[in-house]
């Protein structure tokens, strides 16, 4: 039988509450992305041998593709929260899957793409969460649910990504 959950079940299930702490909310996806992208501007020249990491493949694409996933399945499930609708459940394959267009060639302008794409999705977060109280940003509407001050804590770990790539040259 397929278990159907919600991004934040399967959070809450497979992974310990984030921690929270009192940085400006609104900003620390922004930040996030910007080490992500930091780091990003080092795979310039990458030799296309992928770096093994944490039992996966890693590549540029990859990294970012998962940054990416990972930053619109949680604002998926932070607008449809407040919108009073249900979440669905993200189908990506996720870390464990490198597709083959993850070995192309990582160039200048895949950085300005994901640079120009990163960038607006971690200012959809400043734009979301920055206009929120503490009423909805620590709603929990059941005890496996995160909140969304948890959730937006989770996110900006997003950072990992890029750490599985790390610094190259």
């Amino acid at each position: 039988m397929v278990r159907h959950l919600t991004i934040h079940q399967f959070d809450a299930e497979y992974e310990a509450r984030p921690d929270v702490d009192d940085r400006d909310l609104a900003a620390i996806v922004p930040a996030a992305v910007a080490e992500v992208l930091d780091v990003a501007e080092t795979w310039l020249g990458w030799d296309g041998r992928p770096v093994q990491a944490e039992g996966n493949a890693w590549t540029p694409h990859k990294a970012l593709r998962r940054v990416a996933d990972h930053l619109l399945d949680h604002l998926a499930e932070i607008e449809c929260r407040l919108a009073g609708l249900p979440t669905r459940a993200d189908e990506w394959h996720g870390r464990m899957v490198t597709t083959d267009a993850d070995f192309a060639r990582f160039t200048e302008i895949d950085l300005d793409e994901a640079t120009s794409r990163l960038t607006r999705l971690g200012a959809c977060y400043q734009a979301r969460v920055g206009g929120l109280g503490p009423e909805a940003l620590d709603a929990r509407p059941d005890e496996h649910t995160w909140t969304i001050r948890e959730v937006v804590h989770h996110v900006s770990n997003v950072t990992a990504y890029a750490q599985m790539m790390g610094r190259l040259g």
